[in-house]
């Protein structure tokens, strides 16, 4: 068996790599308030703000797309 470091076997942390490898970040600055509403509305929606944010963004490239038409 692994030896657990920090609470995660070394094939957890592995599998973890592996998977993020997929996956690109993309960073962009909102003030502490901003983030504040941002994290209510995910929360009212029953989303996380990750979901929220990709979710807003892909309903704003469908609404620029029909306009481009």
């Amino acid at each position: 068996m692994e030896e657990k470091k920090g609470g995660m076997s070394e094939a957890k942390k592995r599998a973890n790599a592996k998977y993020n490898s997929k996956f690109v970040e993309i960073k962009f600055r909102v003030s502490a308030e901003r983030r504040e509403e941002i994290q209510k509305h995910a929360d009212f929606m029953g989303e996380s703000v990750n979901r929220f944010v990709q979710r807003a963004i892909e309903e704003a490239m469908e609404r620029d797309k029909a306009q481009k038409k």
